[in-house]
């Protein structure tokens, strides 16, 4: 029941979205109904979802990379069904402010990777894997994780949410990609990694803050 109840809620939020747009929807009444929506997923501080269908975290992203991936859902260029009856219904106007919104928020990481490959995920992060020709997360994403203007911030991402992107990127991302979006930079890295790795990295990466 929960889980119908979710995905009932996650239709309604996407026919509303579109109702929004029709009436204004660049309003402060028409930006406060839209957070609504994007609360009903990713929660009321932007922390993700940790339910049977994950849901990413949002708070503290970089806006840029927020904006991108929004417009690459409206584009198809990043395969979901949801979120493109999401995005493609937001104005530039719009979508910037999300975006600034959710950059503000900082909820503290809600952790739950397992914690017996922390090490190996450490390690990746920091120092990569030369010898299976994947580099140092930190190299892109920052000695934090926080991200920097395109590139996202990972610090505090929600462990399930990590490994099935990493796992699947290739088949989400990327397809038709433009200058701004760096999501066909990862497939070699995704394809050189163990699911045992991929599995360290999120848990590590779950629990920084």
């Amino acid at each position: 029941m929960p889980i119908m109840a979710g995905a009932l809620a996650v239709v309604a939020a996407s026919s509303s979205l579109a109702a929004d747009r029709d009436e204004g929807g660049d309003s402060k009444h028409g930006f406060q109904a839209k957070l609504e929506y994007c609360k009903t997923c990713h929660g009321l501080s932007g922390e993700g979802y940790r339910g049977y269908f994950s849901m990413p975290r949002l708070a503290g992203q970089q806006p840029k990379y927020i904006e991108n991936q929004l417009r690459a859902f409206s584009e198809r260029r990043r395969v979901n069904p949801v979120m493109f009856n999401v995005a493609h219904v937001l104005s530039p106007a719009t979508l910037a402010a999300l975006s600034a919104h959710f950059k503000a928020l900082n909820p503290p990481p809600s952790g739950g990777g397992p914690k017996e490959h922390l090490a190996l995920g450490k390690t990746i992060f920091e120092e990569g894997l030369p010898e299976s020709n994947v580099p140092a997360c930190s190299a892109c994403h920052g000695p934090e994780a926080k991200g920097h203007e395109e590139i996202p911030r990972l610090a505090g991402q929600l462990y399930p949410y990590t490994l099935q992107a990493l796992s699947y990127w290739g088949k989400e991302r990327g397809q038709g990609g433009t200058r701004d979006d760096t999501s066909a930079i990862m497939v070699p890295t995704t394809h050189n990694l163990t699911q045992e790795q991929m599995s360290a990295i999120a848990a590590y990466l779950s629990y920084m803050k």
